[in-house]
């Protein structure tokens, strides 16, 4: 049944079939060819099932908000703030880039939307500056990476659908994370602005400092609204999603009032297709990922790695290692629904905490989206500067790196990602 299912699979895949269509698939032929006495009607009602479940209506919440923030004046505010901050910095553009896509990613909950939204205005302002242009894409689109790990994230609210684990507790664990990774890229920003002579822009006044963070003040309020309400059992995650939305609505359309009513059918329409392809993925590999259980190929999967090993630091290397193959080539909410229920079996019997491994499954599969061929970020930041992939490949390399690398560190001290909300727990 395994090879069946996962052969079909890859066969799809290289036929070129788009993901959701080939997951659908897959379990279609894994079903009618294989040993399991189950119509192939099931694929169907499993898909319909999946996608029947309250805290799944975030992601279209959170994808409404990312693009009523983007269109809303919300991006440019935090830009300008974030320059104010680090802009006398050598390197201070590529700095800003990462900043201000941490404060976006912090409101969107998407990588994609981050590189769009903080990449549309920076890239060009980087490339006027002096930066080689592969190089102002490669810092959007790694920067770009912040938009799923720094909290709220679509895929985090997956993770805990698919795991039972609170995603609140989910988004609160991914602050320490996603911080870290920020100050990592801005440490190679301002390391290789100096070797290519990048300088910074004009100290600003405490003045303009404050003036700044006044404009920015109704941005900067949403991730607390969000994370204190969820935290403070106000509402929901779902229920926190809607309230992003109606916040960026009214911040759009009345407080920074560059937002119309006749923007928002285009803005519906956006979020719409959006939402139906994640929710497409989603329904699609519920029924591959429930053959995966039926067939207990999570079991054998358990039992092949731990024949490789049994050391704890060789299992979570080898977790890490095929959630970043898997990144090259498939989407983020495919991989966790795909890869969770064989890798939480596992991470129980090496003590590792669900919470901490929806983390690293979170993060390995936000880094994989700059690594070629199925790279989302690069994709988006090279049709902002006009750049082909091959272009911004090599430049991303380093702030690649380092993202590698730090996975590879948080996931063999996976305290350092379940300390904030037993903190939290413990008040």
């Amino acid at each position: 049944m395994g090879a069946l299912l996962f052969g079909a699979f890859v066969a799809l895949m290289l036929l070129n079939i788009p993901i959701a269509v080939a997951l659908g698939l897959a379990s279609m032929v894994a079903l009618f060819f294989g040993p399991m006495a189950t119509p192939p009607l099931l694929v169907v009602q499993r898909m319909f099932t999946a996608v029947d479940s309250f805290p799944f209506m975030a992601i279209p919440f959170f994808m409404l908000a990312g693009g009523l923030m983007e269109g809303g004046g919300i991006s440019k505010r935090l830009v300008n703030f974030s320059k104010t901050l680090v802009g006398p910095v050598p390197g201070g553009l590529g700095i800003i880039t990462i900043v201000s896509s941490a404060f976006f990613g912090a409101i969107s909950g998407s990588n994609p939307a981050t590189v769009a939204s903080i990449g549309g205005i920076m890239i060009p302002a980087m490339i006027k500056a002096g930066y080689p242009k592969p190089y102002a894409a490669a810092i959007a689109a790694a920067a770009g990476t912040l938009g799923v790990i720094i909290p709220p994230s679509i895929p985090m609210v997956t993770y805990g659908v698919v795991s039972g684990c609170s995603i609140g507790d989910l988004f609160i664990a991914g602050l320490i994370p996603g911080i870290a990774i920020a100050l990592l890229l801005t440490l190679v920003v301002l390391v290789q602005a100096r070797r290519l002579g990048l300088r910074g822009d004009r100290r600003y006044s405490w003045r303009e400092i404050g003036a700044a963070a006044r404009d920015a003040a109704w941005a900067l309020l949403m991730p607390i609204i969000v994370l204190g309400g969820i935290y403070g059992g106000v509402f929901t995650p779902t229920e926190a999603a809607a309230v992003a939305v109606v916040y960026s609505l009214i911040v759009g359309l009345f407080v920074y009032r560059e937002f119309t009513i006749k923007d928002l059918p285009k803005t519906l329409v956006k979020a719409g297709i959006s939402t139906s392809v994640v929710l497409f993925v989603i329904a699609a590999s519920s029924s591959f990922s429930w053959l995966i259980t039926s067939a207990r190929i999570a079991d054998t999967v358990t039992r092949g790695m731990m024949a490789i090993s049994s050391s704890p630091f060789v299992l979570i290397f080898l977790i890490n290692v095929l959630l970043l193959f898997l990144g090259t080539f498939l989407e983020t909410q495919a991989i966790i629904l795909l890869v969770a229920p064989i890798l939480i079996p596992l991470a129980a019997r090496i003590g590792l905490d669900p919470l901490a491994l929806g983390i690293i499954m979170v993060v390995n599969t936000s880094v994989g989206m700059i690594t070629p061929p199925m790279a989302v970020n690069l994709f988006v930041a090279c049709g902002v500067a006009d750049l082909k992939i091959e272009e911004i490949s090599k430049p991303i390399l380093p702030l690649l790196a380092v993202e590698i690398a730090f996975c590879l560190f948080m996931s063999n001290f996976p305290q350092m990602l379940t300390w904030l909300p037993r903190l939290i727990h413990g008040f």
